[in-house]
């Protein structure tokens, strides 16, 4: 495609932009819409008679057997690591205790171990057909975490492997740096030297590398505590990285109060969280962030409570949680139907918590996640008769285009 293009008629046009939502619309939907597109950013967004003869000149793509929305954003992953932990699956699924499978080799310190010893090349060449495939799902951003090295040299190099990424494939990567994502051996039986050093010497390091956009912590009773948490935000936010957290998954720990207290950009998990807890973080602006790909694998039940979440004026974000002991899969329209079946989520809600509110739990919003004149054109089209069904029909690709930053990135015909 040339650097302008026109997308007309569309089927069905998803914008989650507010000129167009009502009660009635809350994805502000067109139907017969259109798209122009100059130079990667969307110049013209409504309904295709609305075009008139403005770009007479201008190459045509007829997508009116498509759907057409917003690229899907994935906002919690840990999408570089090294190893494999295939062989964990059917020890959880015999009902084997985390403590055990770790005794055995496994769980997340067996990660650390294999990610500690890949070269950054190695990491590249294990993250680019996870990203490939993240991609065919029509995800066009994808936040993603250190936090499997624990020690100043591996969050480094984690890091640097994710801005290589960047470069070599069309996916938006955004760097979180998780230095306390949990403790490593040599520091297990001195959990405060480990804080020390991740407030002393990674932290430092990070912002000299320049790489890392946001910090998050792991605060979960057997974590890090809410003081050892405080301690690092806030070493982090004077280093110039926004805050995130890994919050109550397990039990009530004050986290949620922490995202609200340092404005953090999202808190993730939740499935914990108090009403108390929900109320603060919604009066601060963060976003609530669910993983109910996660609670799944896990054979859980325990999935976040976010009908009295919306109730209490939270805004929810869904993500896959990609990791190799808790969550492997890439499929973000799956964790969006999961939150729907599973955690009750509303169809329109779980789509926004895809796109809108997962650009906002990024900082992106102003780019991404809706669609407007003005806006970059990052899109997916997907080939269903209406949005409803990409979470009707779950378990399938519908994945049919993807632009990114107005390029054609994807096409299912071409893989």
């Amino acid at each position: 495609m040339t650097d302008r293009f026109v997308i007309s008629p569309v089927g069905q046009l998803v914008t989650l932009n507010p000129e167009f939502i009502t009660d009635e619309n809350p994805l502000g939907v067109i139907e017969n819409g259109a798209v122009a597109i100059h130079n990667g950013v969307i110049e013209y967004l409504g309904p295709a008679a609305g075009l008139g003869c403005k770009y007479p000149q201008w190459e045509g793509f007829d997508a009116s057997d498509l759907v057409l929305m917003p690229g899907f954003i994935d906002s919690h992953t840990h999408l570089v690591f090294g190893g494999d932990r295939s062989a964990e699956f059917e020890m959880k699924v015999r009902g084997v205790p985390y403590q055990e499978i770790a005794k055995q080799g496994g769980g997340i310190l067996a990660t650390v171990t294999a990610t500690r010893a890949a070269s950054p090349e190695e990491l590249v060449a294990a993250a680019l057909p996870r990203l490939e495939e993240a991609l065919r799902w029509g995800v066009t951003t994808m936040e993603v975490k250190s936090g499997y090295g624990l020690d100043t040299e591996t969050e480094l190099k984690q890091l640097e492997v994710i801005e290589r990424l960047n470069d070599l494939q069309p996916v938006e990567l955004v760097p979180t740096f998780m230095g306390a994502h949990e403790f490593p051996p040599e520091y297990r039986d001195d959990r405060d030297g480990y804080v020390d050093l991740i407030i002393e010497e990674m932290i430092p390091a990070v912002e000299r590398q320049g790489i890392a956009q946001f910090i998050d912590v792991f605060c979960e009773e057997g974590w890090f505590t809410p003081e050892q948490t405080r301690r690092i935000l806030a070493a982090g936010v004077e280093a110039g990285l926004y805050p995130r957290l890994h919050a109550d998954e397990f039990a009530p720990s004050g986290a949620c109060d922490i995202a609200a207290e340092f404005e953090a950009a999202s808190a993730d998990h939740i499935m914990a969280a108090t009403d108390d807890g929900i109320r603060v973080m919604a009066e601060a602006g963060v976003i609530g962030t669910i993983l109910p790909g996660t609670t799944l694998f896990l054979g859980k039940h325990s999935y976040a409570r976010v009908r009295d979440m919306v109730a209490l004026g939270l805004d929810i974000a869904v993500a896959t949680d990609f990791n190799p002991g808790s969550c492997m899969s890439q499929n973000l329209p799956l964790a969006a139907q999961i939150a729907c079946t599973q955690a009750k989520l509303l169809p329109h809600e779980a789509v926004a918590g895809i796109t809108r509110n997962a650009a906002r739990s990024l900082r992106l919003e102003d780019r991404l996640g809706s669609l407007a004149e003005g806006r970059e054109a990052d899109l997916v089209g997907l080939r269903i008769p209406s949005w409803q069904t990409l979470l009707y029909h779950f378990g399938v690709n519908h994945t049919e285009l993807v632009f990114k930053h107005g390029t054609l990135v994807y096409e299912r015909c071409k893989g």
